[in-house]
């Protein structure tokens, strides 16, 4: 009978067990004749931790120290540069970007356009009207340059309203918060919209009126009618748009004050239409004579009229003028002082 391999082998005698053998000791062991004895540990001491073998004591000076040394060691970085240079270019804000920005507005709104459109086709379609259909002897006493005068009358109405849109349709939509954080000097604002405003009525009725008036003289001529003055047109040309032109600056003074168009716009056409209308009442008390005598003389129609010089008694139209333009100045006062102290 066989024994099986597994129990043939646990049947062998194990190995003798090797007598264990002694780590040899290397050169330099502390103890060893010739070589320096081993620093010996410092006594523990209440309140201190041991030492760790292995472990240098912390010098003074060195991270990890004693309270009142220094911590770990800050890593450098290089310097930062003493003042920050933008890359966009910065510039100080003055009145010439103020004008950029409100020719800007006042070019790309189709308010300016057609208002522009509608006077000149006013002043320069009827005063082709007018001229064409007077004959020669009709200016033997009168200036050639009177048929402008019947289509500025209507015209400046249109500059009139013009002047109110320019201001007050922004407080309308809301755009005016966006131009005063733009713009935080408000009068600024009002003073580039005045200055672009005046700019373009006062070119655009002028160039109407002397197209007029240059067709006009032209298309009479001869030893029945009265040649015009160069004071008559000056009058008929640069007095009238100016006239016209300070119409809608007080218009814009007064959008600025209301903030409204239709308010405005209503407010305007008082000022233009009533002293013409108000007179005629006035003048049917004696008391209330003298009084309607002059407003009819200071209303439009009769201002343009004397600008216009068809009549020796009403003058030359600068006294008119003049009144004007005391009375824009002193609305344009009074709307800086709301716009600086109201809020948008």
């Amino acid at each position: 009978m066989t024994t099986p391999p597994y129990q043939q082998q646990a049947a062998q005698p194990s190995a003798p067990p090797q007598p264990p053998q002694q780590a040899p000791q290397p050169q330099g062991v502390p103890g060893a004749p010739g070589m320096p004895a081993a620093p010996q540990q410092a006594p523990h001491q209440p309140g201190m931790q041991p030492q760790q073998p292995g472990v240098q004591a912390p010098q003074p000076g060195m991270p990890g120290g004693a309270p009142g040394m220094q911590g770990a060691p800050q890593q450098s970085y290089a310097a930062a540069p003493a003042g920050y240079t933008s890359p966009i270019p910065i510039r100080r804000t003055h009145l010439g970007h103020a004008i950029a920005s409100e020719w800007t507005k006042i070019k790309s709104v189709r308010s300016t356009i057609w208002t522009l459109s509608v006077m000149a086709a006013l002043v320069i379609g009827i005063g082709l009207l007018v001229a064409t259909g007077t004959k020669d002897s009709d200016y033997s006493t009168t200036p050639t340059t009177i048929p402008g005068l019947f289509g500025t009358l209507l015209g400046q109405l249109c500059i009139v309203t013009l002047g109110v849109l320019v201001v007050s349709s922004e407080y309308g939509t809301g755009m005016i918060r966006t131009t005063f954080t733009a713009s935080p000097q408000r009068s600024r604002v009002l003073t580039a919209k005045a200055i672009v405003f005046f700019l373009v009525s006062f070119l655009t009725t002028t160039a109407a009126l002397a197209f007029v008036a240059f067709v006009s003289t032209g298309s009479h001529s001869g030893s029945d009618v009265a040649e015009p003055t160069g004071k008559q047109l000056l009058g008929a040309t640069v007095g009238a748009g100016l006239y016209v032109s300070l119409l809608g600056l007080l218009s814009l003074a007064v959008g600025s004050m209301l903030r409204h168009s239709a308010g405005a716009i209503t407010a305007m056409l008082g000022v233009v239409l009533l002293p013409a209308i108000l007179p005629a009442f006035l003048m049917m008390s004696s008391s209330l004579q003298t009084l309607g005598e002059k407003m009819q003389k200071y209303s439009s129609p009769n201002s343009l009229a004397a600008l216009f010089q068809i009549d020796d008694e009403l003058g030359t139209g600068w006294s008119q003028l003049g009144l004007l333009a005391g009375v824009t100045a002193a609305a344009f006062i009074a709307a800086y002082a709301l716009l600086e102290k109201r809020d948008v």
